[in-house]
Formats: structure tokens, sequence, C-alpha cells
């Protein structure tokens, strides 16, 4: 089954137009908080379009990942994941006081990839072989969780496509790239593009930072996005699945020395939700 390939084809010019009219306007997309994410954003597709455009394309993923019997099999490991979503999501109203009431969906794809992603209005995937190969703890995991739910909650893919003048929208993303196996091709839009998106520096700072602080508010170990990425960055060499997710985040000494230096700015509010819990 495909998506109609008019329905984007129709719309691209539109954006662009528009993008050139407002002369590609700068936000603030999300609040400070205690790490102090401050960089202004340069957007051209609207939000709204965003939102629909992942929200077709997360449905089309999930209906042939569920064809494909790769969709949420493991009741206890998608129990676990869907936990960690339940305590980040109320945290990040910190950064958006709308996105608590997002329409959020999380599974679980059944694949040897390393990966996890969350798409615009919060459609998260994660895919076994990051939990599995990485024996990620539940801090671990929160901070992948995190991470991505940042990616959303800062729109970076949609500020991609402003920068790069939406160029490349047009282009046909197999079912490969998603490390799903042959699902069939999935129809190019706005939504799908996100999974392949390679996102700046800036980008992947600010959803460490904002990450880390998500994961802290709920009561996750800071100091777990430290071994998170340390294990990302050992994964290069002992992988046995496809590395997607570090083709799109790359480990670095500089990433783990930034967020240890940040690491501090959330300790509080760690103990906190540590204090509120229990």
């Amino acid at each position: 089954m495909k998506l109609r390939s008019g329905w984007l084809r129709g719309r691209v010019p539109v954006l662009l137009a528009a993008g050139v009219v407002t002369a590609c306007q700068t936000v603030a997309t999300t609040q400070t908080g205690a790490v102090g994410i401050e960089r202004r954003q340069m957007m051209m597709v609207s939000s709204d379009e965003m939102v629909q455009a992942s929200s077709q394309s997360y449905q089309k993923i999930i209906q042939q990942a569920a064809q494909k019997n790769a969709l949420n099999r493991d009741k206890a490991q998608v129990d676990r994941v869907r936990a960690i979503a339940r305590r980040l999501i109320p945290a990040t109203g910190a950064f958006r006081a709308d996105a608590p009431g997002w329409k959020w969906e999380v599974n679980v794809l059944t694949s040897d990839e390393l990966n996890a992603w969350c798409m615009a209005g919060g459609k998260i995937a994660f895919y076994t072989g990051i939990l599995e190969q990485l024996q990620l703890t539940d801090d671990e995991a929160a901070m992948v969780m995190g991470h991505e739910m940042a990616h959303a909650l800062r729109e970076h893919a949609r500020e991609r496509i402003a920068k790069s003048k939406a160029t490349g929208l047009g282009l046909s993303l197999g079912a490969q790239l998603l490390g799903l196996g042959d699902l069939g091709n999935l129809a190019a839009n706005l939504g799908t593009q996100l999974l392949t998106l390679k996102f700046s520096r800036s980008d992947e700072s600010d959803a460490d930072l904002v990450g880390l602080e998500l994961a802290a508010r709920a009561g996750y170990n800071p100091e777990a996005a430290v071994s998170l990425w340390r294990k990302m960055g050992n994964a290069t060499g002992n992988a046995q699945g496809g590395l997607a997710f570090l083709s799109t985040h790359p480990s670095s000494p500089e990433r783990i020395r930034e967020l240890e230096s940040n690491v501090p700015k959330v300790q509080g509010l760690y103990a906190a939700a540590r204090r509120s819990s229990g």
C-alpha cells in the first residue's frame, strides 16, 4: 500500500513559496530549561504540516511492521519502553507547555538495527537491536528516548528542511533504511525524511542536553547519559546489526565531555524527582 504521491508534490511548491514570503522566520521552539537552550531556529514548513505528515508516515510504518510480525512481539519489553515514556512525557512541559498533550505513541519494532527515533508530534519507535545489543539499563534507555523526544520538541526536522530549502523531499525511502527488512517501499514525505536526517552538531547538542534534563526530571540518573554514549562509541566496532542510530547520531569524546559538564546542572532535578517518587 502506498500513500498518494500527489499529496506531497502538490504541497512542496506551496511550502517553498511560503518560505520565501516569510523569509524563513526564526523562532524559539522551546523554553531554555535548566540546561540553558537558547538557540533560535529558522523555519519554513509549518508545524502542523510536519505533524500531519509524520502521523501518516508513522501509521504506515507500524502497519507494515505488523504485517511482517515485527511489531511489539515481546510484551515485557514493550511495557518497559512505554513505562519509560510515561515518566518522560510529563517532563516535556518544562520545555513546551503543549507537549504533554501531544498524541504520543510508543512502539517496539523487531530488528537488529541499533536505532530509535521520535517523529514530529511524539511518534516514537524503539528497535529491539538497540535495547538488546547494548543491554541498556532503564536509565540509559531513558537517555535515548529523551534525546529523540528532544529532537521532536526542538522541531529539528522542520529546521533542517528550512535550512536545505526543502531539497530532497521527493526522495523515496526504502524499508531497508528503517532496518525492518523487506517491508515494501515507503512513499517519501516530511515524516519519513526525519528518519534519515543527519542533524547538525548544534541540533545534536540541543537534543543531548534537553534529553538529559527530561530524563533527570523523570527520575532517571543523569550519569547514564555518559555511560550510554560510551556504549555507543564501543558499538561502532562491536555491533552485529546495522548502525543507523550512530550514522545520524555520531558518538565522540567531545559529546561525552559536554554531557559530563552538564550533568551537575540537572542533579538537583534528579534528586527532587527521586524524593517525590519515594
